[in-house]
This record gives C-alpha cells, sequence and structure tokens, in this order.
C-alpha cells in the first residue's frame, strides 16, 4: 500500500530534528455546499534541521520515530 503525502507550511522549527507542518484540506460542506477549510498540524522529522517557518514542503508517512513524530520531510516547494 502506497505511503500518504501531504504537502503544507512550515509552522514552528524550534525542536530539534522535528518540524511542525500545517496541512489544510478543502471540502465542500455536506448540506451548504459552501467550500470550508480546515487545517491539522503534523509533526514532521527533518533530520539536517534545513527547513524554516514559512517554508512549504511534502511530508510522508512513516514508522513512528516518537510519541507524535509518525511523518517525515521529503521535499520543498517553491
Amino acid at each position: 500500500m502506497p505511503k500518504r503525502i501531504l504537502q503544507g507550511t512550515v509552522v514552528s522549527d524550534k525542536n530539534d530534528k522535528t518540524v511542525v507542518v500545517r496541512v489544510e484540506r478543502r471540502f465542500a460542506h455536506p448540506i451548504l455546499q459552501k467550500t470550508v477549510r480546515r487545517s491539522k498540524k503534523y509533526k514532521a522529522h527533518d533530520e539536517n534541521n534545513q527547513y524554516k517557518v514559512g517554508d512549504v514542503v511534502s511530508i510522508e508517512e512513516c514508522a513512528p520515530i516518537s510519541k507524535d513524530k509518525r511523518w517525515t520531510v521529503v521535499a520543498a516547494h517553491a
């Protein structure tokens, strides 16, 4: 089964080898049919501490690295 890949923005890089990535999803409200935005924050592994706040990155599912980390940063986007 392929691993999930999400795209989001780095909102925190204060932890060592970890970045917090905010991923936003859009969907149509089931009754109102209005587009709704929801976001969720994921902790992702950043081995070299190379990503900074504001970077747009892709994160990929992985085996648990710590209590909260289950994602790794794959690549940055322009």
